[in-house]
């Protein structure tokens, strides 16, 4: 057995005489130059500018139709009257706030049942 481990450091020392460390296998050299033509494809990809206005813009109004909607559905929501005897009953029987319970009773147009069903659910 010390025979074997004297061969082994003799094929060390006679890799480490030249000076140079030994070369290692390199895996991953292969992944570097994947990565130089991902970067230099996206380096030639440019923006125009007239596209990012255009693309600016366009979620701009999409926004401000979302927003116009919401504000519609709120002024609609305002509109329907509920009794409070009813918002006092979703509270007390859901447990939740008075501004959850009425909006509960004005998206259901007033119909208890039908908001305490949908608070369920």
């Amino acid at each position: 057995m010390a025979a074997e481990g004297d061969v082994d450091l003799d094929l060390e020392a006679e890799e480490n005489c030249t000076g140079k460390p030994a070369e290692k296998p390199r895996k991953h050299d292969s992944g570097a130059a994947d990565l130089e033509r991902v970067t230099d494809y996206a380096e030639e990809k440019e923006i125009s500018s007239s596209d990012l206005e255009t693309a600016m813009s366009v979620i701009g109004d999409r926004r401000s139709r979302e927003q116009k909607a919401k504000q519609e559905r709120e002024k609609e929501l305002a509109k329907v009257t509920i009794k409070k005897e009813d918002v006092e009953l979703v509270m007390s029987e859901m447990e939740i706030s008075r501004a959850v319970a009425e909006r509960s009773l004005r998206e259901h147009m007033g119909n208890v049942v039908e908001a305490l069903v949908a608070l369920t659910n």
